[in-house]
């Protein structure tokens, strides 16, 4: 049997029987720290308490990735390129041809230029606003322009290298959405998306669940849900051509589903229905060797402990994917981010 078939085939496998077969992605997080002190955020808040992967991390993990036949590693963060040895991490990687692709705030660029035109594939930044809107979400001094000369330096060296944006919006910038498509156009990146913040989770390095008053600070208000439908329905008539041609990533229907999740937070409708089967063909590994099904479910393991392979396939794993109904789970119901691969499709 060939070996793309013998891979679909293990894919197939791990979605019926919940036992991982296949793993075609896995995401890193190389360090625990953050050059950015993001409002919707709380990594930065803990970063006095470094924790980052080491080499014999990456290592121990080589053999359970040729296993499972994992072809891309997703290094996020954290910001990643504050790891000192982060591009030893991507040359173990991708020695087992493993693609990498980066998460990041776009702050360390161009003092990385060529390594990471050599080891990393694809580069997602995170882009907030126009240059005013991304400093103040950012507290960064000078932090759009940073990006902006980063991405674009690369752009000179190498102008088909793939470079995306993915936005955040909420209560702090969903009033500035054209000039954030318009940023990402005048950066020359190659493609915008957007998902709604989440509020209600304990990801992003909260240690407890925010309350609502600091939900408040970010959630798009009910009185303000008339005005985000405006701006949502203008950019889809502005920018058909945009979505046309996928330089925003969403379709409009998806793209809508910005103001459905927002309306759902105040109970005015269900959340938007999502198609997401995130632990059956991904897994999180934190800063300290920490293993996840997702961003969002709980702990379930550690590299440092026990190898990828014996964390994804105990009986408490395979347990936790058999009874995981999305539909109905807290967690699932009110994810913003979410991951939807098929047994066919290419990754990396």
């Amino acid at each position: 049997m060939p070996q793309s078939l013998y891979n679909i085939y293990r894919r197939y496998r791990t979605l019926q029987t919940h036992k991982i077969s296949a793993l075609p992605i896995v995401i890193l997080m190389p360090h625990s720290a953050c050059n950015c002190r993001c409002v919707m955020c709380d990594i930065w808040k803990d970063n006095k308490n470094l924790k980052q992967l080491n080499e014999n991390d990456v290592k121990g993990l080589l053999v359970s990735l040729k296993k499972f036949g994992t072809t891309q590693v997703v290094m996020s963060g954290g910001e990643a390129l504050l790891n000192a040895n982060f591009f030893r991490l991507c040359e173990l990687l991708r020695n087992e041809n493993v693609s990498i692709a980066l998460l990041s705030t776009g702050l360390l660029f161009k003092k990385n230029t060529e390594q990471l035109l050599q080891l990393v594939k694809e580069i997602i930044v995170s882009l907030d606003g126009d240059e005013a809107t991304h400093d103040s979400i950012r507290n960064i001094p000078a932090a759009y322009q940073k990006l902006k000369e980063g991405v674009q330096y690369l752009k000179s060296i190498k102008p088909d290298y793939k470079i995306t944006a993915r936005t955040v919006i909420h209560k702090l910038n969903y009033k500035v959405l054209p000039l954030i498509i318009e940023s990402a156009k005048e950066m020359g990146l190659d493609q915008v998306s957007f998902l709604p913040a989440d509020v209600s989770s304990q990801a992003f390095n909260r240690e407890i669940t925010w309350d609502a008053t600091r939900q408040q600070e970010i959630m798009i208000s009910v009185d303000e849900l008339p005005e985000l439908n405006t701006v949502i329905t203008n950019v889809i008539e502005k920018y058909k051509s945009e979505f046309d041609n996928k330089f925003i990533a969403e379709s409009p229907e998806k793209f809508r589903k910005i103001y459905t999740y927002y309306s759902a937070l105040h109970g005015l409708n269900p959340f938007p229905y999502k198609k997401c089967n995130a632990p059956w063909v991904s897994a999180v590994i934190e800063a300290d060797g920490t293993v996840r099904p997702c961003f969002f479910h709980e702990p379930i393991g550690n590299i440092r402990n026990n190898s990828l392979d014996e964390i994804l396939n105990s009986a408490d794993s395979i347990k936790f994917r058999k009874e995981l109904d999305m539909d109905k789970d807290a967690t699932c119901v009110k994810c913003v981010c979410y991951l939807n691969l098929g047994p066919t499709v290419n990754v990396g």
